[in-house]
């Protein structure tokens, strides 16, 4: 009587399944690396916090005055939504909804570049009657933008009789710097400065399939700098009814 021999193979689709799982191991060992490194500095024209009171409010707006870039909307409106966020939150005026409002007073061309300018503005009864409104209190400008710096590798793409499919690598570099003036309405003057630099690396693998895996460069840049603001700032107590 013969002997039955059993082999065992395995099927195409396990190989498969263990070429992906490899491939996931890859991207999330890439996932990883692709991140960002911040840093944050400070100066204060004093050692003690600003005071804010519980209705009194802060607008945060960009600088747009220059030729070659402008600080991004979406960053303008991050910074202020970590400013207004949690149980330390600020009062924060939507920039849009303020230069609407004080059209055409802080348009690029028009806008103070000084603190010292708002003393000129505030004799047009309309500007001083909209910051009252507000309750103004401090007026945050922030200059800079977020930039690509640097970027390598290639990516191809084919369709075939078999299908389409994306083969390759490619890395980028973004690189963000602002910097936020605090000014104080009420005193005309400068209370400080804080600068936020970020950097940081994004990766495309691409097998069939290209996935990118990004560097949120901007969004760390505005966490950093939002929450360095709010310890810029003290809270007073809303005043007893």
């Amino acid at each position: 009587m013969g002997k039955l021999n059993h082999h065992t193979t395995q099927p195409d689709s396990l190989h498969l399944a263990h070429h992906w799982r490899s491939v996931a191991v890859g991207l999330l060992a890439l996932l990883a690396s692709a991140c960002t490194t911040v840093t944050i500095d400070e100066h204060r024209t004093s050692s003690q916090r600003a005071e804010i009171g519980a209705e009194q409010s802060v607008v945060v707006l960009g600088r747009r005055h220059s030729s070659d870039y402008e600080t991004e909307p979406n960053l303008v409106d991050c910074v202020g939504n970590v400013l207004q966020s949690g149980s330390d939150g600020l009062n924060v005026i939507a920039e849009r909804a303020f230069l609407d409002a004080l059209y055409p007073w802080f348009e690029p061309r028009t806008a103070p570049m000084h603190v010292r300018d708002l003393d000129r503005y505030l004799k047009h009864p309309e500007i001083a009657a909209a910051m009252n409104d507000y309750q103004v209190r401090y007026i945050i400008w922030i200059d800079g933008n977020t930039e690509k710096t640097d970027s390598a590798g290639s990516i191809g793409c084919s369709i075939s009789v078999g299908g389409a499919g994306c083969f390759g690598f490619g890395t980028w570099e973004n690189q963000s710097d602002y910097e936020a003036s605090v000014w104080d309405y009420e005193k005309l003057e400068t209370q400080g400065q804080i600068s936020a630099d970020a950097s940081g690396t994004s990766y495309m693998p691409a097998v069939v399939i290209p996935i990118p895996i990004i560097a949120r460069v901007q969004n760390s840049a505005c966490k950093g700098m939002g929450e360095q603001l709010k310890q810029f700032f003290s809270s007073q107590p809303q005043p007893q009814q």
